[in-house]
């Protein structure tokens, strides 16, 4: 009987290996078996694992109640309702709060791996946990981050929109119900990874633009105390300008008067009984900028200061990333996407760009009158010399929004960061890698660098899923990226870990500053110090002294 007993369980643990089921607190899960790369390499991956119930209308996530046998973990689930990208209806669905997990095996069962959580972007407006569908190949697939890493990779769900975002600002409808779908996700993980070979103790949250300013939110409140590792924000902080709204209730009564409820006291109570297509189709925003409406003031569904999530301004909360390890950065010209809604003349080779735009734009984002225009001219043109040509003075307005939209930002949050930190570390990165679009594809001038969202690719390992689209420098500029982002979540060094990196990463401190430009020429004069420091100086201390 004994040995019957012993084969028994042998073969159970068995097939448990080979079947990936997982005991969850929710119950049991089973995803699917995928062969990486290199001899005996293995993944397992878990696709819509529930880590809460179908949220209720403007309320916070609740617990999921749990489910009966084994859950087929092997679809992604539709991404939370949302508009879709012409504004014209929605998709998607309110029943969305799942996470994906991939879990690398080697020869024997993983235990004890760091584990990175994605927060995908989408301006809080759109977005799903896999990320863009190209031919099966979704953007945010963690294969390849897992594989090369070692690391356990999630993507979540979380809302969007009006939905998720929409605030009465007071108590009758608070707002942030997207940041806290983010950290129920991150607790579940806390609560549950142990059984998927991860360790609770080790968890990186990372995300790029609305995600790497919700990556910032989630380290910045009290509610995250203990559960959070480390974090990656690429492109976003909590201090971007776009990344609160400071007056939520007039966004909610446009969206009140759009479906038919009153303004008064009881518009909360009147928009939980709207059903939530028609919630969704109510939030639009208007996506056409102009130099003195630039798009950034547009982005009106977003995180607000509840006094709860958020107990103060963020600026006010860095105390509680003290032990938190963080990495942020931006790409060079990271607002080109936005400059070009807002100044189509920058896409137009032969078009011509008043300086009188670049004024109008430096009033619309300084918003204190003539003397900030002027100061704010004089700094931006220092280098033009008599006569400059259309590109310089594209390529100046170019930074203009990049350093008011991302940058400035990004080092305010950076060196907060590390005045705060107790343990922590503190990183800083640019990302220089000339745009795949740049002079091959209309619109994007010969000059351009990175745009907005173009890291996502080298992070994700696009280069190695889709080899045919990338010349070899990409896989360089990809290989480089998983290193240095896996060793910070292993060890809260990006220099150490599993991967080789090209170049030593120095910390950044509020003395230094150092910071590492990431692209594919990488060599010992990638590590540079105070980062545009004289605009940073301009946008931090000058405009706030006129």
């Amino acid at each position: 009987n004994m040995k019957l007993f012993i084969l028994i369980n042998f073969t159970l643990a068995y097939i448990t290996e080979l079947l990936g089921v997982v005991y969850t607190e929710g119950g049991m899960v089973q995803g699917k078996k995928v062969n990486s790369d290199g001899l005996l390499r293995t993944m397992d991956v878990f696709k819509g694992i529930p880590y809460a119930d179908k949220p209720g209308v403007f309320e916070k996530p609740k617990r999921h109640p749990g489910w009966d046998g084994v859950l087929k973990a092997t679809e992604f689930k539709p991404r939370c309702m949302q508009l879709n990208l012409l504004q014209s209806d929605t998709r998607g669905q309110e029943d969305c709060l799942y996470l994906n997990i991939w879990v690398p095996q080697g020869l024997s069962v993983s235990t004890g791996l760091p584990v990175m959580v994605w927060i995908f972007g989408g301006g809080y407006l759109v977005g799903g946990s896999m990320g863009a569908n190209f031919l099966d190949n979704y953007l945010y697939d963690g294969e390849e981050i897992a594989n090369r890493g070692k690391v356990i990779v999630v993507t979540l769900g979380y809302r969007v929109g009006t939905l998720g975002f929409l605030s009465s600002g007071d108590a009758s409808g608070p707002g942030n119900y997207g940041l806290w779908d983010q950290h129920a996700a991150i607790a579940w993980v806390n609560r549950n990874i142990r059984a998927f070979g991860g360790d609770p103790n080790n968890i990186t949250v990372f995300g790029e633009s609305a995600g790497a300013a919700s990556v910032s939110f989630q380290t910045l409140s009290p509610h995250n105390k203990g559960l959070i590792r480390r974090a990656i924000s690429q492109s976003g902080v909590a201090l971007c300008p776009w990344a609160i709204n400071h007056n939520p209730r007039a966004f909610a009564e446009m969206v009140a008067g759009k479906v038919g409820c009153p303004t008064d006291d009881q518009m909360m109570a009147c928009l939980k009984l709207i059903n939530a297509k028609e919630l969704t189709l109510a939030g639009t925003l208007s996506l056409a900028g102009s130099p003195s409406t630039p798009i950034v003031g547009n982005l009106a569904l977003s995180p607000v200061i509840d006094g709860d999530f958020l107990p103060d301004h963020p600026g006010n909360l860095f105390h509680n990333a003290a032990d938190i390890d963080y990495l942020a950065g931006v790409n060079s010209m990271d607002a080109h996407l936005f400059t070009g809604l807002d100044l189509p003349a920058v896409n137009k080779p032969i078009a011509n760009l008043p300086l009188s735009d670049v004024k109008l734009l430096l009033g619309s984002l300084t918003k204190k009158g003539e003397a900030s225009i002027n100061s704010a001219f004089a700094e931006y043109t220092a280098d033009w010399g008599d006569k400059p040509s259309q590109e310089t003075i594209k390529k100046t307005v170019v930074m203009i929004e990049t350093d008011y939209v991302f940058l400035v930002p990004t080092q305010a949050a950076l060196y907060l960061h590390a005045s705060n930190a107790q343990s922590a570390r503190t990183y800083s990165y640019l990302f220089s890698e000339p745009s795949r679009l740049s002079g091959v594809v209309l619109p994007f001038p010969s000059w351009m660098e990175a745009d907005h969202a173009e890291d996502l690719q080298f992070v994700f390992g696009k280069p190695f899923t889709t080899p045919l689209a990338y010349w070899p420098k990409h896989r360089n500029v990809s290989k480089y990226f998983i290193a240095y982002w896996t060793n910070f979540a292993r060890t809260g060094d990006p220099n150490k870990g599993e991967s080789n990196v090209p170049v030593t990463w120095p910390a950044y401190t509020t003395s230094g500053q150092k910071y590492l430009e990431i692209n594919a020429k990488m060599n010992r004069n990638s590590v540079h110090e105070k980062m545009r420091v004289r605009f940073v100086n301009w946008w931090s201390n000058t405009l706030p002294s006129i």
